[in-house]
């Protein structure tokens, strides 16, 4: 297969594309781990992963991290026999990226479980950049609260030192947790990181580089710049939008339905008015933030995961080396 592949990847392109049948038998003889209730609690809200799903794509991703996680310890090791002293233990960071409803959460979590069990890093933390965003009372200050998700809703500054401290090996790093049933931030709780052995990082616009939040960073310095590698998950907009539009009905059925929901005036809305509702916050929100920031940094990531109808991967291109 491998003379075929050179011949049929674009050399002008700086990935190779793997149709899922060509992406499934790089799995080679990585074991599933994973049980069917291990999978039910790694599911999104109208998301749900088959095991087949995880035989066929996340395995041979976790085999391909495992082994890029690996020659990293080595490399660490070799410069600090190198450099003769025993050095900090620097975690391996992780970026996943996508719109919102694509599914990168569900992703997230599943590439967690999966990494968690190889034996040379059992120790894998995952962070959102949610808990970054500014909270609402700052949001409304700035007059941005309609933009909540784009690039300046974020504390972008905090997020670079959490990366920075994680990075440098810091042996506690404390992140902000944000709740999505108050969607805000809760003040009183933080996610706290002990020197794990990968972090992955999973938000919109963990690799947006543009001047949007040009004034909240140090220099010319990026979330993406402490990324040992990174994964956007992408579909057509066309499926996002239906996506999204089930969820919300969904969401309308369960957690809008909770009085301390913020959004619990959703729940009284008729099928139609819910329809109305969700279309109109997806074009002039999420499909406007999509368009300008998500979208436009898909090509610096180094594995594209493209999903089709059902939520499935039909092809994974990774970037050359």
């Amino acid at each position: 297969m491998g003379q075929e592949r050179v011949s049929k990847a674009n050399r002008f392109s700086p990935f190779i594309s793997f149709s899922r049948e060509e992406w499934r038998q790089l799995r080679a003889s990585t074991p599933l781990l994973l049980q069917e209730e291990d999978l039910a609690r790694l599911h999104g809200i109208n998301e749900r992963v088959s095991l087949a799903e995880v035989e066929d794509i996340y395995l041979p991703l976790s085999r391909l991290l495992n082994l890029y996680v690996g020659a990293t310890q080595n490399l660490y090791e070799a410069t600090h026999k190198f450099l003769g002293h025993t050095g900090t233990k620097v975690p391996y960071i992780i970026g996943i990226a996508g719109s919102v409803a694509v599914g990168k959460s569900t992703t997230a979590r599943i590439v967690q479980a999966l990494l968690s069990r190889w034996p040379n890093h059992p120790k894998v933390d995952l962070v959102t950049t949610d808990g970054f965003l500014f909270p609402n009372a700052e949001l409304e200050r700035r007059g941005i609260m309609h933009r909540k998700g784009f690039p300046e809703s974020y504390n972008t500054r905090r997020l670079i030192q959490f990366l920075a401290d994680v990075k440098s090996g810091k042996p506690i790093v404390e992140a902000p947790v944000y709740s999505h049933l108050a969607y805000d931030i809760v003040p009183t709780e933080k996610i706290v990181v002990r020197q794990p052995d990968i972090v992955i990082l999973e938000g919109l616009n963990v690799l947006q580089t543009s001047a949007a939040s040009h004034a909240q960073r140090p220099m010319n310095i990026f979330v993406s710049d402490f990324f040992d590698f990174s994964i956007y998950v992408d579909a057509p907009e066309n499926l996002i939008r239906e996506w999204y539009i089930t969820r919300f009905f969904t969401l309308r059925q369960t957690a809008f339905r909770n009085p301390e929901s913020y959004f619990h005036r959703y729940a009284s809305l008729t099928d139609v008015e819910a329809e109305a509702t969700a279309s109109r916050i997806w074009e002039e929100i999420n499909a406007k933030n999509l368009r300008e920031n998500i979208l436009p940094t898909k090509p610096r990531a180094q594995l594209i995961l493209h999903k089709g109808e059902g939520h499935q991967v039909q092809e994974v291109q990774l970037r050359k080396i």
